[in-house]
């Protein structure tokens, strides 16, 4: 399975050569046109999560996979992607357009609330927003000044860039239904949003050093500094599952992930998703799959 990609490997990747001083630069960001990333030939994005945020503006006909979902999209299309959600997109045409790579710390004070607060941002939120030509010429002049900005001698010019950027996210909100801004429709949706986003944090599994430590209902509800009958409630009533469910489904998912595209034993397996042994494990994805874990790997 892809592991998570570093901004360093994302330079690695695109131009064979790495900004100076990038591990010092906490705010990192930068600014691309898409013709001038294609990498042999392909400007193919594969999917897996990256450590940092990213906004596109694509043009053509495209395919973007986002969670569990793919999106066929033709024409002008503006994509928020976040480092909690693994995505992908592929052309099927010639494409042109930019992005933006940034780390959530280049946003500090700079916008109202967290940035994964953002309904573009948030786990289940859409991420993508159709453009009309007219659209696209108004979000592509803020790029436009982006890259003219980010190749400046000012001495201000993050300053202007981090202006431009939030330009483009509140183009984005204007677009949205006034009552979806800044907000969950009540203290359960809020809840479940974060338990989620806490849960979803955890993953993917990269290393079999790694380990899945929130195993549990309390883990979640002593995190969120509330009772887990509160919390339990709150998620049934919000998604009609126990918090219980949500967990076992998710290291259920992993779990599978793990056994199909790594070479790690069940011992090293159970150990990184929190079980005291492997029996334990083969237990518990048995009573959720009705397959063992070596069934399923040979499957």
């Amino acid at each position: 399975m892809n592991k998570t990609e570093s901004l360093r490997e994302f330079y690695e990747h695109k131009f064979q050569t790495v900004p100076d001083k990038l591990q010092q630069d906490i705010g990192h960001f930068n600014v691309f046109r898409l013709e001038d990333c294609v990498v042999d030939g392909q400007s193919t994005v594969s999917y897996s999560r990256r450590d940092f945020y990213k906004i596109s503006l694509l043009r053509g006909h495209n395919i973007y996979h986002y969670a569990d979902k793919t999106t066929e999209i033709k024409g002008s299309t503006l994509i928020f992607f976040n480092p909690q959600v693994p995505y992908g997109w592929e052309p099927l045409s010639d494409n042109s357009g930019y992005f933006c790579i940034f780390r959530e710390s280049f946003f500090t004070g700079a916008t109202r609330g967290n940035l994964h607060d953002l309904p573009m941002m948030t786990p289940g939120g859409i991420p993508s927003y159709q453009l009309t030509k007219a659209q696209d010429k108004e979000v592509s002049q803020l790029f436009k000044k982006m890259v003219t900005e980010i190749n400046s001698d000012y001495v201000y010019k993050y300053d202007l860039l981090r202006s431009y950027l939030m330009e483009v996210i509140h183009y984005a909100l204007k677009m949205q239904p006034s009552e979806t801004l800044y907000q969950h429709a009540d203290a359960k949706s809020r809840i479940t949003a974060v338990f989620t986003e806490l849960l979803e944090r955890q993953f993917p599994i990269e290393s079999p050093s790694q380990r899945f430590v929130m195993r549990s209902a309390n883990d979640f509800a002593k995190q969120l500094s509330v009772h887990v009958n509160h919390l339990n409630r709150a998620i049934r009533d919000t998604t009609g599952k126990t918090t219980t469910a949500h967990i076992a489904e998710r290291i259920t998912a992993e779990a599978m992930a793990l056994l199909k595209h790594t070479n790690w034993n069940v011992a090293e397996i159970s150990y990184a998703l929190g079980f005291e042994e492997p029996a334990h494990f083969s237990n518990f994805f048995k009573k959720q799959t009705s397959i063992t874990p070596g069934a399923f790997r040979v499957v």
